[in-house]
């Protein structure tokens, strides 16, 4: 869970963009999304096998 602590002199803006950038290496907006809807077993291992072939080139 992503979690930004403020000081009372600290910038709103700066401590939101701290937040963003936590959510986004923990992949909490990209498992939103895959979440987001059903996909079936079988298309999720079409999409890693697909992923994996273009990462091995």
């Amino acid at each position: 869970m992503a979690e930004v602590r403020i000081d009372k002199r600290e910038d709103f803006e700066k401590a939101l963009r701290k937040f963003s950038m936590q959510c986004k290496r923990e992949g909490i907006i990209r498992e939103c999304r895959e979440r987001q809807y059903y996909t079936k077993p079988s298309a999720k291992r079409r999409r890693s096998l697909k992923s994996s072939k273009a990462n091995s080139k």
